[in-house]
């Protein structure tokens, strides 16, 4: 395969043999070369938090209340698994207070608690999540077929927001909507972390958003700013909480920022482990004013 641009995602649609001749359709999604970056070298880490039923007597039917759990584990499983640009942590035992502020409009009170979370988890970015419908079409889809339990429509909608967690700036929203066939009873208690769930209809209309989502959230992450802690310093060295893990190799060279983003000296990799990598001043002279938690930046 030969592409002007980096291949993001590779999908074989069809194929079809006649006689000598193979002929197969593909479907790719490719970013154009206007679009690479330095920092699409390495993987930011993002924390996943619990989403945020918000109509949750909308569960009811199904019992489907841990889906709010589920769906942002499975996402997680996914983006580490079938995405490029990120590393994900999950925070699913407690729901955060973003659905309550962000609700009443408190952009500062939202940048606050980003900046919290990803100190706290170590993290670059933080995503929020809320599942906005889960409800039932008022029409059935059984038509003539009166002797059985009608069949209906139940729809899916999730918003996805994703904060810097060095300014708690917002870098990515959107909302995504389906709707499929409800295949259990009225009264059939559903088990979210079952496949019986995943393999019906609804469950793989859910999966087809959440494979929307990590292209849409791999294209959107790929360009944004890798940024790691400093983390230790002596002399001209210093020690930052990003590694091998992230795609950091020696030789790589980053921009030194103090919180209030004003640029200083420039540093070069010179020793890599696993989560955290060792650099110095390229030029050899001492780093000054730079403190511990100022940031090391790829753009």
């Amino acid at each position: 395969i030969r592409a002007s641009g980096t291949v993001n995602s590779f999908e074989l649609v069809d194929e079809n043999y006649e006689g000598n001749l193979v002929t197969v359709t593909i479907r790719a999604d490719i970013f154009p070369q206007s679009k690479q970056c330095f920092s699409s070298d390495y993987r930011k880490s993002l924390l996943i938090t619990r989403s945020n039923l918000m109509h949750r007597e909308q569960a009811s039917i199904g019992k489907i209340y841990a889906l709010d759990n589920k769906l942002m584990a499975k996402l997680a499983y996914k983006i580490n698994n079938q995405g490029i640009y990120l590393d994900t942590r999950l925070l699913l035992k407690e729901k955060s207070q973003f659905s309550r502020l962000n609700n009443s409009l408190q952009v500062e009170a939202i940048k606050n608690l980003t900046m919290s979370l990803a100190n706290i988890s170590d993290t670059q970015y933080v995503m929020y999540s809320e599942i906005n419908d889960i409800s039932f079409a008022q029409a059935s889809t059984n038509g003539w077929q009166f002797w059985q339990e009608d069949v209906f429509n139940r729809q899916f909608s999730v918003s996805l927001y994703i904060y810097n967690g060095t300014n708690g700036e917002s870098v990515f929203t959107k909302q995504y909507r389906s709707s499929a066939p409800w295949e259990f009873g009225k009264r059939q208690q559903v088990d979210v972390h079952s496949e019986v769930f995943w393999q019906s209809q609804y469950g793989m209309a859910i999966e087809k958003v959440l494979g929307d989502m990590i292209i849409d959230i791999d294209e959107n992450m790929m360009c944004q700013p890798t940024r790691g802690k400093v983390v230790q310093i002596a002399g001209n060295s210093l020690t930052i909480n990003l590694g091998k893990w992230h795609g950091v190799k020696g030789g790589d060279e980053f921009s030194l920022l103090h919180l209030n983003n004003i640029m200083t000296d420039s540093g070069k990799i010179t020793q890599v482990s696993q989560q955290s990598a060792q650099a110095m001043t390229t030029d050899g002279q001492l780093l000054g004013n730079i403190q511990l938690n100022d940031l090391a930046v790829r753009y």
